[in-house]
């Protein structure tokens, strides 16, 4: 592709506020960096990727409120994490994790424990975890 040809569909969910580089031919033949706003098509899958993840938090929210997880598992999505980054983060092995997400395991933890997950978090005290409020996340 031409320098000129180097997609700026500005339609994008950033709005142009941030470019990335493309690689194109300049008027000698030679491959030169050329910023683009954005690629239609590009465009379209990461719109859908973000409300997939949007949907993942929102589900989240719900099955912590429902008393069906834990508010690690919140924050887990919230963080773009499964269960496998999670484990690599704290240290803990995915079958204790797993376990860390009922409800009735999570409020047994102790704050040792439960400090590796603020610290994975970025949360600043224990009561960011316990008292569940997502809004202050969203």
């Amino acid at each position: 592709m031409k320098v000129q040809e180097v997609p700026q569909d500005d339609a994008n969910m950033l709005e142009g506020k941030t470019k990335e580089i493309q690689f194109a031919l300049d008027k000698n033949g030679n491959y030169t960096e050329v910023k683009s706003v954005g690629w239609e098509p590009k465009n379209i899958i990461l719109q859908e990727a973000w409300n997939e993840v949007n949907e993942n938090i929102t589900n989240a929210i719900n099955l912590v409120e429902n008393g069906e997880k834990s508010p690690i598992y919140f924050f887990m999505h919230k963080n773009i994490m499964d269960i496998k980054l999670l484990s690599q983060y704290t240290g803990f092995c995915v079958f204790t994790i797993k376990r860390h997400l009922k409800p009735n395991v999570f409020k047994n933890l102790s704050d040792k424990k439960l400090e590796k997950y603020l610290k994975t978090f970025n949360l600043n005290s224990i009561n960011d975890l316990k008292l569940f409020d997502y809004k202050k996340y969203i």
